[in-house]
């Protein structure tokens, strides 16, 4: 290599150099550019529970019932969930040994929810509209032996398990903007 080719390398190689990063610089443009993001978009499902202030006991209970006396008790029943929802009675696991001489009533407040023939009460919904987060609803039973059950009608039992069942209401669509 003579003296000649090895400085025009050295000026060619530095000049190849530049017009490749200026055709890589001239090709790539110039563009305007904007980023956005939304950080911490989620949901989070609601729950459904409710406190019953008698739970997994007896809300009247009563030994040497004679005709003519009335039985009371009270439950205090609380939506203590997130979602609103409905709610409803049910009786089930019945005695009656007294027919139709042993009578229930049960009551919220002065408002009567539900009368009858102790053990006939179906599945009964309490009240027309869904229960808030938080909304409690007191109830009152009041059971009566008939006064004219007779002799027959001594040393007998009745007995109920009472359900209470709280069923979320229907979906719905929302917007948070």
């Amino acid at each position: 290599m003579t003296s000649s080719t090895t400085t025009r390398r050295k000026i060619l190689v530095p000049l190849a150099t530049l017009l490749a990063a200026g055709a890589i610089a001239v090709g790539s443009g110039a563009t305007f550019t904007s980023t956005s993001q939304n950080v911490g978009s989620s949901y989070t499902t609601g729950t459904l529970k409710q406190t019953n202030s008698q739970a997994d006991s007896a809300i009247f209970d009563l030994d040497n019932l004679k005709p003519g006396d009335t039985l009371t008790g009270t439950v205090t029943i609380t939506n203590s969930g997130t979602l609103p929802a409905a709610f409803e009675l049910t009786e089930g696991a019945v005695v009656n040994e007294f027919d139709d001489h042993l009578t229930m009533t049960v009551t919220e407040g002065t408002t009567p929810v539900w009368s009858g023939s102790f053990g006939t009460l179906a599945t009964q919904p309490l009240g027309d509209a869904a229960w808030a987060a938080g909304e409690a609803h007191t109830y009152t039973f009041a059971v009566s032996l008939d006064d004219t059950a007779g002799n027959e009608y001594q040393d007998k039992t009745a007995g109920a398990t009472y359900t209470w069942n709280a069923v979320q209401t229907d979906g719905e669509t929302r917007s948070t903007s």
